[in-house]
Formats: C-alpha cells, sequence, structure tokens
C-alpha cells in the first residue's frame, strides 16, 4: 500500500513539473513570435509537441499499470497478514488474562494467614518510615527510609515477596530506634551555616531530643533525599547555650543541659521570640520618640544627681566649719550676712532672703522639666496605643479578621509603646522625688541657717 501511494505521489509531481514547464514555453513562444503569423505557426507547432509528449506519458502510465496492481496487491496482503496477527495476539492476551487471574487465585491461597501478616508488615513500615524521616537519629544513620519503602512496594505487590532478612532488618531498625533514644552519641556530619556554607563537624546528639555543634543548637531536616543539619538562625538565651557549651565539653558523669523534650517545637517558639531591639522596634516612631524623651529625663536626673550630691556635701561641710566658703550655697549665703553685719535686723532679712533666691532657681533647675517628662510618657504611650488600634482596624477592614498576623503589627505597637511609656514614666517619677528632696534639703539649709543669723542679729541689737 505504501509503494502505491508513493508512485501515485511520483506521477502526480512529474504532471506539475510538465505544466510548469509547458508554461514556460507557452510564455517563451509568446516572447519570440514577431507577427500573428509566426504566433499561429508557433501554436500548431507546440499542440503537435504537446499531444506527441501526452500520448508518451500515457503509454508509459499503461506501461506502468501491471507494476501499480503488484503494489496494490502487496499492500492488501500485508493488511490480511497483519490482520490475521492482530487476532492472534488478542486471543493469545485473553488466554494470559484467564491464566493470570487463575495465576493469582493460586497464589491468594497458597498464602493463606500470610496475605494479613504483609498486611501488618506493610502498615508498620509506613508508621516506621514516617518515625524515621522526622527522627533526628536520622542523622546518624541515614538512609532507612530507602530501604523501608522498597518494603513496603514488596509487601503491597502481588508478584513480590519480601525475604527473611528483609523482616528481620525492619525489626531491628525499629528496635535501634529505641535504643538510640537513650543515648547521648557523637559523630561527624555536614552542617549548613546560617549563611549558606557547609562545614564537617562534630555534633552531639541528645537522644531523640536535640542536636548541638560547637555549642550551638541544630535543626534536623528530613523526609527528603538527603537529611540536612541546619544552624538555628537564632540560638536561644545565653544560658542555654552555656549548658549546650558544656555538654559538648564533657566526657564523662552528668552536666546540666537544656533539653527541649518536645523535640524543638519549644525550642522554636522561643528563638521567633523577638529580643528586646525587635520589641522596641515594634514601637514604630511613637516608641523611638518615647525612648528619646526618656533619655532626656535620664540626662537631666543624671546632671541633678551629681550637681546636688556635691552641694550637699559643700553645704554639709560648711555647717560644720568656721570658715566661710563662696563654693557653696550656704557659704554664699553666710558673706552676705558678714557684708551687712550694722545693718538693722528687717534689712538683713531681706538681704539674706534675696541671697537665697539667688541660689535657689540653681538648685531647682531641670526638676519641673523632669516632673513634666515622668507625666508625658504615659501619655505618648497612650497616644501609640491609640496608633496601633487605628492600623489593627484599618487592616480588619481592607482584609477582615481571617489572618490574626495581618493584625499584629498594630497590636504590638499598641502594647509596646503602653510599655515603654510607663518603663520611662516610673523610674523618671521616682528619681524625680529623689533629686526634688534633695534640693529642698539644701533650701531648707539655708532657710534655717539664714532664720539662725537673723535671730542671733536681733538678739545682739537688742543688747
Amino acid at each position: 500500500m505504501n509503494k502505491f501511494l508513493k508512485t501515485i505521489a511520483a506521477i502526480a509531481v512529474s504532471g506539475m513539473a510538465f505544466a510548469s514547464v509547458a508554461q514556460a514555453q507557452s510564455s517563451e513562444v509568446v516572447n519570440t513570435a514577431k507577427s500573428l503569423d509566426e504566433l499561429l505557426e508557433l501554436v500548431r507547432a507546440g499542440k503537435v509537441a504537446e499531444s506527441k509528449d501526452n500520448r508518451r506519458r500515457e503509454q508509459e502510465f499503461i506501461n506502468n499499470k501491471a507494476a501499480q496492481q503488484k503494489l496494490l496487491g502487496d499492500a492488501v496482503s500485508t493488511r490480511k497478514s497483519e490482520e490475521r496477527r492482530s487476532s492472534k495476539l488478542e486471543a493469545d492476551y485473553q488466554a494470559n488474562e484467564v491464566k493470570l487471574g487463575n495465576l493469582e487465585e493460586a497464589l491468594q491461597k497458597r498464602m493463606g494467614s500470610l496475605k494479613e501478616l504483609f498486611g501488618v508488615l506493610q502498615q508498620v513500615s509506613g508508621d516506621a518510615r514516617g518515625i524515621f524521616q522526622n527522627s533526628i537519629i536520622s542523622a546518624e544513620f541515614p538512609n532507612r527510609e530507602a530501604f523501608l519503602s522498597e518494603l513496603i512496594e514488596k509487601t503491597a505487590s502481588s508478584s513480590k515477596l519480601p525475604t527473611i532478612e528483609e523482616i528481620e532488618r525492619l525489626w531491628f531498625e525499629i528496635q535501634r530506634e529505641m535504643t538510640e533514644s537513650g543515648k547521648v552519641t557523637r559523630f561527624d556530619a555536614t552542617i549548613i551555616k546560617p549563611n549558606g556554607d557547609k562545614d564537617q563537624r562534630e555534633v552531639v546528639r541528645v537522644g531523640t531530643f536535640n542536636l548541638i555543634a560547637d555549642g550551638k543548637y541544630l535543626e534536623f531536616q528530613g523526609g527528603g533525599d538527603e537529611p540536612k543539619l541546619l544552624e538555628l538562625v537564632r540560638q536561644p538565651q545565653g544560658r542555654f547555650l552555656e549548658t549546650a557549651s558544656n555538654l559538648q565539653s564533657a566526657n564523662a558523669g552528668f552536666t546540666a543541659f537544656g533539653l527541649d523534650p518536645s523535640r524543638g517545637a519549644i525550642l522554636s517558639l522561643m528563638v521567633q521570640a523577638p529580643d528586646l531591639a525587635e520589641r522596641i522596634d515594634q514601637g514604630g516612631f511613637v516608641g523611638y520618640f518615647i525612648l528619646a524623651v526618656g533619655v532626656v529625663g535620664m540626662l537631666f536626673i543624671l546632671e541633678r544627681f551629681i550637681y546636688l550630691y556635691l552641694v550637699n556635701r559643700k553645704v554639709k561641710a560648711q555647717v560644720r566649719s568656721d570658715v566661710v566658703s563662696q563654693n557653696n550655697p550656704l557659704g554664699r549665703v553666710l558673706s552676705v550676712y558678714d557684708a551687712n553685719k550694722g545693718v538693722d535686723t528687717e534689712t538683713l532679712e531681706l538681704k539674706l532672703d534675696e541671697a537665697i533666691l539667688k541660689e535657689t532657681p540653681a538648685l531647682e533647675r531641670f526638676l519641673t522639666l523632669i516632673k513634666i517628662i515622668s507625666a508625658v510618657a504615659p501619655l505618648l504611650g497612650l497616644l501609640g496605643t491609640v496608633t496601633g488600634m487605628i492600623n489593627t482596624f484599618q487592616a480588619m477592614t481592607l482584609f477582615g479578621t481571617g489572618d490574626p498576623k495581618l493584625m499584629a503589627g498594630g497590636i504590638s505597637q499598641a502594647l509596646v509603646t503602653t510599655v515603654l511609656g510607663l518603663v520611662v514614666a516610673l523610674p523618671t517619677l521616682f528619681f524625680h522625688a529623689i533629686v526634688a528632696g534633695w534640693s529642698k534639703g539644701v533650701i531648707h539649709t539655708l532657710e534655717e541657717q539664714s532664720a539662725g543669723i537673723i535671730a542671733v542679729h536681733a538678739e545682739q541689737q537688742g543688747k
């Protein structure tokens, strides 16, 4: 059949080529004719030549007819042969289906109770594979899941049976998992750093709970073609890292260790908990402004502490001394008395009051500002709270309440700014009370000494 089609295609291509040649010749005749008589003669000659060519082609087609008939016969014969072969294959397939069904039925009868055994074996293998994929023991003993996958495939297949050695290995792997869960072992493994670098290090495994290396906690990622040991991007608090370093450096005996009984769940939550800088950052601009106000208040308090402490020491020394000194407020008030001993009592009293009033601003400097800061800080925290709640309600309006993470930013800002406001206000208010007390104590000493000087001066004038 294919040969016949090829012959017909060849004849068609030949006819197209001949038509193209005839068309080209006609165009050439028209181009070479110089008169109508010459054109008529050329057309007649062309018709004669074309008739001869057509008769030649017809004769060739008649001569090739027998060959074409032979090709057609061969194609028909081939088709019948293939049809007979197809019928035979279909009959063989049906016979094999019946034979296969009989063999499967015989296999089921011969297996008997082994079928239930293989079912249990398949279930146990599947459970064990799930445990091994997430167990950190696989970091020390890899490729256990591949064996279990092959065993499950054999137990599920109707044409393959697991061997005694494979069943015994399943028991061995389960027993090894239980045994290794109570051991603290060391082994070398490849660790992936947070920056992506790989390093071969000694790893300490604590049962089925934790992995550590270089005094840092590791994360085990199984379930793939190759289990991975990743160093945590953020480690827990320093006291836990200290216990990890102590465990890795210990060779015998007992040592304290920060164990995660949840096999990584608690550790991951602790690592995700924000540190102090991240909590402050959650407060946003209002939180940073509260901290800036608190820093300014603490600078003022520190200045007052130093100044009033030195003034208190100098005033107490002046009280105990008989020599008037100009380096303290009391000395400067006493020098006013020394300069005005001859005046009357009322004038001296006014002079001393004026000297005390001159010393008061320096003693009470920044106290009002510190008090304002202690009062404004909670209000700034309240401002941050209101701003955070506005952001939360905007997120709820846009995205609904389906995802709590969308509202977490606003709630964090609301709570953090409140805490920052209280953190700034409480110590500022406390220290303000201390420095204000020191300032009032110095002023009280000045007023007390002034009153005593006036009383002595009045007594001397009376005498």
